[in-house]
């Protein structure tokens, strides 16, 4: 099995991936999510903060990607005020809440962050 490489975070601010229309951004993180499970591309961990919270939440088309990689040891980091915002912490579908705290220490352990 495929063990997470250590060095590497992703950073999720939207509830996409670009700048295009939202129906493109959603296709595009949907892809870049599937291809990363299927492929064992495997961050150590992936952070959801800003509107990238919309992304973890009852609906969001990148649930069955985010929990097989979950499965396979990446660490969701999710932001609790983030989702507080938007009124979506009782609709969170994976990952683990955390806050800005937990989304600093790993990037402080990353040597390689992705923003996305």
């Amino acid at each position: 099995m495929t063990v997470p490489d250590s060095e590497t975070v992703l950073l999720v601010t939207r509830n996409g991936m670009g700048d295009a229309e939202p129906e493109l951004q959603k296709k595009l993180i949907s892809t870049y999510f599937k291809l990363l499970d299927e492929n064992n591309i495997l961050p150590a961990a992936i952070c959801f903060y800003a509107n990238g919270v919309h992304l973890v939440v009852e609906g969001a088309p990148v649930l069955d990607s985010l929990k097989s990689l979950e499965s396979k040891g990446v660490r969701l980091v999710l932001c609790s005020t983030c989702l507080g915002y938007y009124n979506l912490t009782e609709k969170v579908q994976v990952g683990i809440v955390g806050g800005m705290t937990d989304i600093i220490e790993a990037q402080r352990l990353a040597s390689k962050v992705i923003s996305l």
